[in-house]
């Protein structure tokens, strides 16, 4: 199995130094190279995921070291890896999805000029993806968690002519490094306590460690994953992501990068199960923003930011499963929604791509009729996301919230059911404005309007079955995925297959179809038009996004703005600038003193060298 998983990594590493070194000269061939590179590692992950349902494990009883890293008296790091139960899921998850969105970019990104370095850039992704989830230490998992970072930092602003994908670029590096600042101090923390940065040693010895103590160290963690996962209050800067392509915002910020703060707490959960009181915040901070997030979405008219919204939404979701301690629950929902939300935010590339660009919904409708493939794959992510059964989202968030309700958490099911029906309300919202109904497409750009190439839509059909079937996998009669993930969660009772109780499914259920009635009844029973557009304070409220950017802005951004704009007035220009004139003063001061002794005259440097021998020889006699 080692050798698979050297392999996994190194695929995906040897495409970035490809490409990154002879892309240009490729041309249109490096997505040959990176295609072929994620493939590969695509297979193997499946061979690896075979192999460990077949009781198979790397670095669990003992670590798999490969080579030592850092070594000094007092802290010693080796690369190694660990492949169980919960890392061969990700692993799955992420090359699956990873190699569908390569396929797929293949047509988006037909003749853009930086052909060679967004797919450099998608590889490299992938290979920092791979480290994080391998990873056997906590200092192998931040190389990850910053090298995913980094990637989208890329290809967000991917378009850097375009000044609000640039700003937008640094918005999600600068937010992220916020969070990354208490993951730093967490890890810290768990080397003062433990000596160690291993996973093997820190999670051995766990119980011992005081609740205080693990507390502490479980917040500061979940502080990286609320940054790098875009919940409350650090959700800012995935909406604006979308100002990078369409297959980066499937890739990273729907089915991937985003869900390392989940698949991160999943991993310490013997950590968490020790804090109870860092559990309830994870489980609490998920469920407000859940609502939070899905209360803009109803009422969002970009097409992107709608899935954008619907994303953090959706991580809310997964955040509520690990914090009341139904950690594959959490996982089981990881899983189904990265199929689910890659293939809509797929669907949505290939909208834009038929609209030249558009995003607005208001200026579309009727697209079915010329897009038969994008409107029933779409349809079919968006019945899975809004949790009817028998599609992958029902199951998931159906285990979730039974989770929670049966945990003893009444509230947290009771608002995670309200949002449930606000998912399906708002996506179907989307789907009545933009692929049925009459047409609002402007006349130019209807008379262009086609279906994507298969190279596109072979993506979106592989998709939408796996949004079919993934969910099966949770209700076989032996538990299924919750049983599969339980092995690595020991200390925490599996979850019921199925998703627990039939009353609670059925109240499930209701919640979502009501979601989809009521968007029919506003959307298509009765036509949308801008007359009929809600104006009204609530409305204002939900479209300005509660004003937290704004908010942001006049309590952080502006004052820290003015405070650096005093520095370099102020400090800067004299302080720092006045010290540096005040020595240049000083030496010219000086200059001129010793340059008033070269007179140039003969006479006066013999009578000077008289004088201080006379001077040096008094000084030694005397």
């Amino acid at each position: 199995m080692q050798t698979y998983v050297h392999w996994i990594l190194l695929c995906p590493l040897i495409g970035v130094l490809i490409n990154g070194f002879f892309g240009r000269r490729l041309g249109r061939g490096a997505h040959v190279v990176a295609c072929a590179a994620v493939g590969i590692s695509w297979a193997l992950s499946v061979l690896v995921f075979l192999r460990v349902l077949n009781g198979d494990a790397l670095g669990v009883d003992a670590p798999a070291r490969l080579y030592s890293w850092i070594e000094t008296d007092a802290l010693r790091i080796a690369v190694g890896f660990r492949v169980d139960e919960l890392s061969s899921v990700m692993l799955l998850v992420v090359t699956t999805v990873s190699f569908f969105v390569h396929v797929y970019s293949i047509g988006y990104m037909r003749g853009e000029p930086g052909y060679a370095r967004y797919f450099t850039f998608l590889n490299l992704f992938v290979f920092s993806m791979l480290i994080l989830i391998l990873a056997d230490n906590f200092v192998q998992m931040f190389v990850g968690w910053e090298g995913v970072g980094l990637c989208s930092y890329l290809l967000i602003g991917f378009w850097y002519e375009k000044k609000s994908a640039s700003d937008a670029g640094k918005k999600a590096f600068i937010v992220n490094r916020i969070g990354d600042f208490g993951f730093l101090i967490g890890m810290f923390m768990i080397f003062v306590n433990f000596g160690s940065l291993d996973f093997h040693i820190v999670f051995r010895d766990a119980s011992n460690l005081p609740q205080a103590t693990a507390t502490a160290i479980a917040l500061l963690l979940f502080v990286g994953a609320v940054g790098k996962s875009a919940q409350f209050p650090l959700y800012v800067w995935l909406p604006d992501a979308m100002e990078g392509p369409t297959p980066v915002s499937s890739l990273i910020h729907a089915a991937t990068m985003v869900t390392a703060g989940v698949y991160m707490v999943a991993r310490c959960h013997v950590l968490y199960s020790m804090a109870p009181v860092a559990g309830a915040v994870v489980a609490w901070v998920g469920v407000f923003t859940a609502f939070f997030a899905a209360s803009i979405a109803l009422v969002t008219n970009d097409i992107k930011r709608v899935l954008a919204y619907s994303t953090v939404s959706q991580l809310g979701y997964m955040f509520i499963g690990v914090g009341v301690g139904a950690y594959a629950a959490g996982i089981f929902h990881l899983m189904t929604h990265a199929f689910f939300k890659g293939l809509l935010f797929l669907t949505a590339g290939s909208v834009m791509h038929a609209m030249s660009g558009e995003l607005d919904m208001r200026r579309m409708g009727g697209l079915k009729r010329s897009m038969p493939i994008t409107a029933w794959t779409f349809v079919i992510g968006a019945v899975a996301i809004a949790g009817v059964p028998p599609l992958a989202g029902f199951w998931s968030k159906d285990a979730i919230l039974d989770a929670a309700f049966h945990g003893g958490h009444p509230i947290i099911w009771a608002v995670g059911l309200v949002t449930a029906f606000m998912t399906a309300f708002y996506m179907f919202r989307l789907i009545f404005m933009t692929f049925f109904g009459a047409s609002r497409v402007d006349p130019e750009v209807e008379h262009h309007l086609h279906e994507s190439p298969p190279s596109m839509t072979i993506p979106l059909i592989a998709l939408a079955a796996l949004s079919v079937v993934a969910g099966l996998v949770g209700t076989s009669e032996h538990g299924g995925i919750f049983a599969f993930l339980n092995k690595v969660f020991e200390d925490t009772a599996a979850e019921p297959a199925g998703g627990g109780k039939l009353g609670l499914m059925a109240i499930s259920v209701l919640a979502g179809l009501g979601g989809i009635f009521l968007a029919y009844r506003l959307y298509l029973a009765r036509p949308y038009t801008k007359a009929r557009a809600p104006d009204g304070a609530l409305h204002r409220l939900l479209s300005n996004k509660y004003y937290v950017d704004e908010i942001y802005n006049a309590a952080i951004v502006q004052p820290i703005k003015r405070f650096a704009m005093f520095l370099w007035d102020v400090f800067d220009s004299l302080v720092v600038d006045g010290l540096v004139n005040l020595s240049g003063l000083f030496v010219k001061a000086v200059s001129w003193i010793v340059s008033r002794i070269q007179t140039g005259r003969v006479p006066f440097y013999a009578t000077t060298m008289v004088v201080g021998t006379v001077a040096l020889l008094y000084y030694i006699i005397r």
